[in-house]
C-alpha cells in the first residue's frame, strides 16, 4: 500500500538528491501494510515529483529522534525544534530506495482533487 505526503519543495529535493533521509511527521498513518511514500512537492511546484520505500519508521522522544537522525535531518535544529514544540514524542520515515519521476504527475493522475494537509492513502 502508498500513501501521499505533502511535502514543502524545498525538502521534497533534499530527499531525490539524498541530503535528507528523514521525513518528520507529528503523527503517521493508522493503516498497517505501508510500504511507499508518494512525495507530492506542495505549493508553488504543486505536481507528484516522485516516490521512496519507507526503510522505517521511527517513533521516539522529540529530543531523542533527533540525536538520531541529525546528520541526514535535512533540516537544523531550530526548525525542528519549532516543529515538534508542543509534542512529546515524534516520528521519522526513513527513506529507503528513491524515484523520481523523470515526469511529474498531478494530483488528478492518482484520482484525488486537491493536496492533502499531511497525506491521503492512494
Amino acid at each position: 500500500m502508498r500513501v501521499l505526503l505533502s511535502i514543502k519543495p524545498e525538502f521534497a529535493n533534499k530527499i531525490f538528491d539524498g541530503t535528507k533521509k528523514y521525513e518528520f511527521r507529528k503523527s503517521i498513518f493508522k493503516r498497517d501494510g505501508i510500504k511507499t511514500v508518494v512525495v507530492y512537492a506542495s505549493s508553488p511546484v504543486q505536481q507528484v515529483i516522485g516516490e521512496f520505500e519507507i526503510e522505517n519508521i521511527l517513533h521516539k522522544e522529540v529530543e531523542l529522534l533527533w540525536q538520531l537522525t541529525q546528520q541526514f535531518a535535512g533540516i537544523n535544529k531550530d526548525f525542528y525544534d519549532d516543529y515538534f514544540a508542543d509534542k512529546e514524542m515524534a516520528f521519522a520515515i526513513q527513506v529507503g530506495k528513491i524515484c523520481k519521476f523523470q515526469n511529474p504527475k498531478l494530483l488528478t493522475d492518482y484520482d484525488i482533487a486537491y493536496a492533502p494537509q499531511s497525506f491521503a492513502y492512494l
